[in-house]
């Protein structure tokens, strides 16, 4: 494909699929109470909520199939008709588990067809950071791949900046039963308004897999598939780290006992940072490389963490809350776009989709999937507050580890 500038529209088209993925996420946890009583109502309030988060779970079991399934067809048959299948099947997930009527209407249908939807949504995201990744690498002018890449960390920010303020208003302006009934119902179709937009722009997409690629898959060499194997853990240590941001909102109540809508104040910053220093860091990576960029901003992250969370928990303070999360945000904001564009890179053409698609797939299914219930388990059994400063640290250090022994490909 000639290399040109793309529209706006078709930009954000084309980020969406990761957008929504976080949106769901953030949702899902914050009326896990409320989803819980409408299809689990006969295992009481705290089984309900178990059965919930077990059905939430579910969804990361299918995302390495969908990682492999959708990621490869995007290396066979183009990347516009892979972005348009995950897309499609996203919308039709979320709308469908939206209106799933509860137990009290279908009975024993009704958490069936949750899992079922989770399960398809799962497959659809698993397939649908692969395909978008190497568009956005494909179609970004030269120079500029790391600042397109980078709109990727930055719409899932500006989701997660989205569904708490979305999940702020509702809890504010709605009644508990009404929250029970038809709320949480109406924060996630407000997320899937946006499926048939972007499928019509989608169709539009020019498409950046080259004519006459070849179709068969090639074989890894050995150099790729430890190239593969650090990309994991590189990528674990980025996942590991959001979804400890995310987790922000539950330490806050649950572990520190702040208010709610304090709690909720962290997510927001959460998102404002990230949407902010996302591009930052793909505009520094293009201009100063990626592994040096990625290097330095991690290990400030490294350095910050523990502190931030010392004070936090010293002072149980809105104020250092809020401060803390932003600096954490903000450095991990530096260096998760240049993650994924490390690992793109160094992915050759015919591959890409699916291998983009693969490892990120594993890594939020084993890594991202178990990270809050890791970090509450832990934080009860070693009796420390500090647990996820801890964890989040330990695998900041595998990522470094992992990035200084991997080998780049010449010109990425």
């Amino acid at each position: 494909m000639e290399t040109r500038t793309l529209p706006l529209s078709q930009l954000a088209a084309v980020v969406a699929g990761n957008a929504l993925e976080f949106y769901d996420f953030l949702i899902f946890g914050f009326f896990a109470v409320q989803i819980g009583k409408t299809f689990f109502p006969a295992a009481g309030d705290t089984g309900g909520l178990l059965l919930t988060l077990a059905t939430f779970g579910v969804g990361f079991l299918t995302r390495p199939l969908g990682g492999v399934v959708i990621g490869s067809m995007g290396d066979r048959l183009g990347r516009k008709p892979a972005m348009l299948l995950s897309f499609g099947l996203m919308g039709a997930s979320i709308v469908g588990l939206a209106l799933t009527p509860a137990y009290a209407s279908i009975g024993i249908a009704a958490p069936i067809l949750a899992v079922l939807f989770r399960l398809l949504q799962g497959f659809a995201l698993g397939g649908e950071v692969g395909p978008s990744t190497a568009f956005l690498m494909e179609a970004a002018p030269p120079g500029k791949r790391g600042l397109y890449v980078s709109l990727q960390s930055t719409t899932q920010q500006a989701a997660i900046l989205t569904a708490g303020l979305v999940g702020l208003a509702l809890s504010n302006l709605m009644s508990v039963a009404a929250l029970e009934a038809w709320g949480w119902r109406i924060a996630m179709l407000m997320g899937a308004a946006i499926v048939p937009f972007g499928l019509m722009i989608r169709r539009r997409l020019p498409e950046t897999l080259a004519e006459g690629s070849e179709t068969k898959l090639p074989r890894l060499t050995r150099q790729q598939a430890w190239q593969a194997l650090c990309g994991v853990f590189i990528l674990a240590a980025s996942t590991i780290s959001t979804y400890m941001m995310n987790y922000m909102v539950t330490f806050g109540t649950h572990t520190l006992g702040l208010a709610p809508r304090i709690a909720f104040g962290a997510t927001v910053v959460t998102g404002l940072c990230g949407m902010l220093f996302g591009p930052v860091g793909g505009w520094l990576s293009d201009r100063f490389g990626r592994k040096k960029m990625m290097l330095v901003s991690l290990t400030l992250l490294l350095a910050a963490t523990l502190p931030c969370f010392m004070v936090i928990v010293a002072t149980r303070a809105p104020l250092a809350l809020f401060a803390g999360t932003a600096v954490m945000a903000t450095l991990l904001a530096l260096s998760t776009t240049t993650i994924l564009v490390i690992v793109s890179e160094n992915l050759p053409a015919a591959s890409r989709s699916g291998g983009i698609g693969i490892i990120y797939a594993l890594a939020i299914s084993v890594f991202g999937g178990t990270a809050q219930f890791v970090v509450t388990w832990l934080i009860d059994a070693l009796a420390s507050p500090l647990a996820p400063a801890w964890y989040m640290s330990g695998a900041i250090v595998i990522a470094i580890a992992a990035m200084l022994a991997m080998p780049l490909r010449a010109g990425a």
